[in-house]
């Protein structure tokens, strides 16, 4: 019972997520819906996505910097540097170490996660240039 401006940032992430999901659209488009929020919160918003996705068709469209987080729950990602998309395809397609190179200028190694088998990020150092 208190307004929204006095909670903290990742219960005001929560109501804000909570609106979007209580509009019960077919779109719903969110914009780094885990800021603020602790990694069992993060997990709590993704996992009720996916499922929105599986079980009630609805189409999700996010923004995530947090690049294993993507390749886990995307179907589909779209890498973009300034503006223009540089890749877009599945996560294998997209986190590749070339594609992170040219976007983040970053030195990364790309492994597999042992229980889903999609592609993990492991990032190094910043690669000088550009």
């Amino acid at each position: 019972h208190r307004p929204v401006d006095a909670l903290s940032g990742g219960q005001r992430q929560r109501v804000w997520i909570a609106m979007a999901l209580a509009q019960e659209t077919d779109i719903i488009f969110l914009d780094e819906p885990t800021t603020y929020l602790d990694l069992a919160h993060q997990l709590e918003v993704l996992e009720l996505l996916e499922y929105l996705n599986r079980t009630e068709g609805r189409t999700i469209v996010m923004v995530l910097h947090d690049l294993n987080q993507a390749a886990r729950f995307a179907d589909y990602i779209i890498a973009m540097k300034n503006g223009e998309v540089v890749k877009a395809g599945t996560c294998e397609e997209v986190i590749a170490k070339d594609v992170l190179q040219e976007v983040f200028h970053i030195d990364a190694e790309i492994g597999r996660d042992p229980r889903t088998n999609k592609p993990m990020c492991i990032t190094y150092n910043l690669i000088k240039g550009d």
